[in-house]
C-alpha cells in the first residue's frame, strides 16, 4: 500500500514491486491534498492509524478514472462487402465499473457488445472487452457511456453494424435522516441502456431481433431500454433528494472540484457543475457528530449464570436482515450488507423490538467505519439488553472491491463479533448461524 513522507509517495505493492515516481505527479497531490481537506470537514483526525494513507487509497482509485483514448483495436483499411465474413458476432456478460459523474459514486455495469463484419475482417474478442472497459474508467452516466462504445467500435473496426446494451446498478444510498423512516429502502436503481449504428441504427430492423435471440435475457429487450432523457432524470439518486438544511460547504466543494479537475475532467462542463455539492451533501452523512446512543428506555440486564446445560435450540433467538449502510474508511467508497444479531433467551432477556436494533446498526453505520470494528461496536452496544450472550455476523459487499481495480463484481465480506456463551460454546454458535438466511443483495 502507500506510505506519505513529508509529500513525497512510496507506493510498494503487495508483491514488493516498488512503483517510485509519484511525487512528480501533480494529478496524485491534487487529490491527496483534497481528501485531506474533505476527512477534516467531516471532524476526523487525518493523522489517526485508520485515515494515516486514507487520502493515497483515494487517490490511487481515482486514478484508474482516466480520460483516455482506446489503444489500437486491429484497425484495417478498406470496406469489404457487408456480411462476408458471416452474421452477428455477440460477446456478452462484460462485467464493468464505471464512476457516476452526478455523485462520484462507482456503479456496476453488465456490458453486451455485438457487431456483425465488413468484408473478411473480423476483430479480436478480447478487443470488445478492452474498449468496453476503457471508456467506462470515465466520469460517466449509461448513456453516454453505451454511445461512447457504439461510436469506437463503428469508427475502429468498420463493420457493417454494431450494437450495445449495458445493463447498469447505481447504489442507492439513503440519507441518514430518511434511513429510519423508510423501512423499505430500495438498494438500488437499475437501468438498460442501449446503441447501435448501421445496421442497428433503426429500432426495428432485424439485425436487433438476431441480437436479442442471442442474448437469450428475457430482462433485456428494446421495450425496456430507456430513452436518453428519462435516464437522465431518473439514473442518479442524488439528483432526487438532497440533504435539508445543509449549505454548501466552500472548502470541501473546493477540494471535490479539484478531484475533478485532476481527473483530466472539466469542473466547469454542465454535467459535472453540481457534483461537488452533491458529493459533499452525501458524505456528510458520515460527519463525526458524537451524537448518544440512545436507547428508549431499555435498561441493561443483569448477568446471569445458567447452571447445567441449555437446549440451544429453544433458547436460541436471532433477528436477521437488519439493514447496513457505511462508509470504508479507508478508501471513502461505501459498503452495505445486512446484520445478523443472535441472543440466548433467558429469564431475565425478553426479546427487544427490531426497530430499536435497527436504529442501533445504522447509528454505527453512519460512520467512516471497517466491517470488523463496526461487528464488535454492534455486538458491544446490544450485549447489556441481551443478557451478555450475544453474537453478530455482518455481511457485505464493498464498492472498493470493484472501484479499486480489483474488479471482483458480486464478491462480499463477512465478520463476526461473540460475546458471552457464544464465545466458548461451539453448539450455540452453530446453533444461531443455521437461522442466517443465505446472503442475496
Amino acid at each position: 500500500m502507500g506510505a506519505l513522507d513529508e509529500g513525497h509517495y512510496n507506493v510498494v505493492l503487495e508483491n514488493g514491486v516498488k512503483l517510485g515516481g509519484l511525487e512528480q505527479e501533480p494529478e496524485t497531490i491534487a487529490i491527496v491534498d483534497a481528501v485531506k481537506l474533505l476527512l477534516q470537514g467531516l471532524g476526523e483526525d487525518i493523522n489517526r492509524e485508520g485515515l494515516r494513507k486514507t487520502p493515497l487509497r483515494v487517490a490511487k482509485a481515482f486514478q484508474i478514472v482516466q480520460d483516455a483514448l482506446f489503444p489500437e483495436v486491429g484497425v484495417e483499411h478498406g470496406k469489404g462487402q457487408a456480411g462476408g465474413a458471416g452474421g452477428l458476432v455477440l460477446v456478452r456478460d462484460l462485467n464493468l465499473f464505471s464512476f457516476c459523474e452526478s455523485c462520484l459514486l462507482p456503479f456496476q455495469v453488465k456490458c453486451h457488445v455485438g457487431y456483425i463484419p465488413s468484408g473478411q475482417r473480423v476483430v479480436g474478442l478480447s478487443k470488445l472487452s478492452r474498449v468496453a472497459d476503457i471508456f467506462a474508467k470515465r466520469l460517466q452516466d449509461p448513456q453516454r457511456l453505451a454511445d461512447e462504445i457504439c461510436f469506437a467500435l463503428e469508427h475502429g473496426i468498420e463493420p457493417t453494424g454494431v450494437a450495445v446494451v449495458l445493463e447498469c446498478s447505481h447504489v442507492h444510498f439513503p440519507n441518514f435522516e430518511h434511513v429510519f423512516l423508510d423501512s423499505n429502502h430500495e438498494r438500488w436503481v437499475k437501468v438498460v441502456v442501449g446503441s447501435g449504428s448501421g445496421s442497428f441504427e433503426k429500432d426495428d430492423s432485424a439485425s436487433w431481433l438476431d441480437f436479442f435471440g442471442l442474448l437469450r435475457c428475457k430482462d433485456v429487450s428494446l421495450d425496456n431500454i430507456h430513452a436518453r432523457t428519462t435516464v437522465q432524470d431518473s439514473w442518479c439518486p442524488s439528483q432526487s433528494h438532497s440533504r435539508l438544511g445543509l449549505g454548501p460547504n466552500s472548502t470541501m466543494t473546493s477540494a471535490v472540484a479539484s478531484i475533478i479537475q485532476s481527473l483530466g475532467q472539466d469542473p466547469c462542463r454542465i454535467e459535472l457543475t453540481a457534483t461537488p455539492n452533491r458529493y459533499v451533501n452525501w458524505l456528510m452523512n458520515f460527519k463525526d457528530s458524537n451524537l448518544e446512543m440512545k436507547l428508549n428506555g431499555f435498561s441493561s440486564i443483569p448477568l446471569k449464570t445458567t447452571v447445567g446445560r441449555i437446549n440451544y435450540k429453544e433458547h436460541v433467538r436471532s433477528e436477521n436482515n437488519l439493514s447496513l449502510w457505511s462508509l470504508c474508511e479507508h478508501h471513502l467508497l461505501p459498503f452495505y450488507g445486512v446484520v445478523h444479531i443472535g441472543y440466548i433467551l433467558g429469564e431475565e432477556v425478553n426479546s427487544i423490538s427490531k426497530t430499536l436494533l435497527q436504529s442501533i446498526v445504522h447509528f454505527h453505520g453512519f460512520k467512516l467505519q471497517v466491517q470488523e470494528r463496526l461487528s464488535r461496536q454492534i455486538a458491544e452496544t446490544v450485549s447489556p439488553l441481551l443478557g451478555g450472550d450475544v453474537m453478530v455476523v455482518v455481511e457485505a459487499d464493498h464498492t472498493c472491491m470493484i472501484a479499486r481495480g480489483i474488479e471482483k463484481c458480486g464478491s462480499n465480506t463477512a465478520t463476526i463479533a461473540v460475546l458471552g456463551r457464544f464465545s466458548d460454546d461451539p453448539a450455540a454458535r452453530s446453533q444461531f448461524l443455521q437461522t442466517i438466511p443465505s446472503y442475496c443483495l
